[in-house]
């Protein structure tokens, strides 16, 4: 007699974000892009576009599921001493795409709301892989990397073009853009990620930051906006032992 299935160690629970209006979003995968404005780009040392023509392709790269924090107090990382905010615009997806690439306008049909995330970045491990050529995973897809704010539904956020994303860090302006300035929109940006993975409910793409991406330290505190429709405020704490 076959012996019933059963799991040999307790199964996670998925990662929640809370919704205006009541409910959550369970979280499959996060999607990021990088270099998706062009002063972020050349603050990098990147050659940013002149034109749509010259775009090319985005670039992509992934955090874990778990490293949303909704919380409000995010732990400073272990094995860093150059912890860096980087904020974005986050499309969290309530439907899935077809098999197949997705069409440009097709894609805002997945979107079921924005909210606000911080892209945080162990700045010293990416530069120390780039030098040598490496991946680097390890200063991205760390624990607690992606702290996001109240997911808003998609009809009380659009249109997105004229909206400013902004970060203040202790009182103090650090980023500033609005969304215009992408790169890449939203549409655009589902259909690229579509030729590489299949799109699922549950889905978050953080969409890239402005320039002005800086250190934090623990204690500092960081709210972000989108115009007043979109917020985000955590404190960085001191690192978990």
């Amino acid at each position: 007699m076959t012996e019933p299935f059963h799991d040999v160690v307790a199964p996670p629970a998925p990662t929640r974000i809370p919704v205006r209006g009541g409910g959550t979003f369970p979280v499959h995968r996060v999607y990021c892009v990088g270099r998706n404005f062009a002063d972020h780009a050349r603050e990098m040392g990147a050659a940013a576009p002149a034109s749509k023509a010259e775009r090319g392709t985005p670039v992509f790269f992934m955090k874990p599921a778990d490293a949303v924090v909704t919380g409000p107090d995010v732990p400073y990382p272990s094995a860093t001493a150059e912890l860096h905010h980087e904020v974005e615009l986050v499309v969290a997806l309530g439907r899935d795409a077809s098999a197949g690439v997705l069409p440009v306008e097709s894609a805002p049909s997945l979107v079921f709301g924005y909210a606000l995330g911080l892209d945080l970045t162990r700045r010293d491990l990416q530069a120390a892989a780039k030098a040598k050529g490496l991946p680097w995973d390890i200063a991205k897809g760390f624990d607690a990397s992606a702290p996001v704010g109240t997911l808003v539904p998609a009809a009380a956020v659009e249109p997105l073009a004229p909206r400013t994303l902004t970060l203040d860090v202790n009182g103090r302006r650090r980023q500033s853009s609005t969304l215009d300035h992408l790169i890449w929109d939203v549409p655009e940006i589902l259909h690229e990620l579509s030729k590489l993975y299949a799109l699922r409910a549950g889905d978050l793409v953080f969409m890239g930051t402005p320039a002005g991406v800086a250190a934090l330290h623990p204690g500092d505190r960081c709210d972000a906006r989108l115009d007043d429709v979109l917020a985000l405020h955590c404190t960085i704490a001191p690192a978990r032992v």
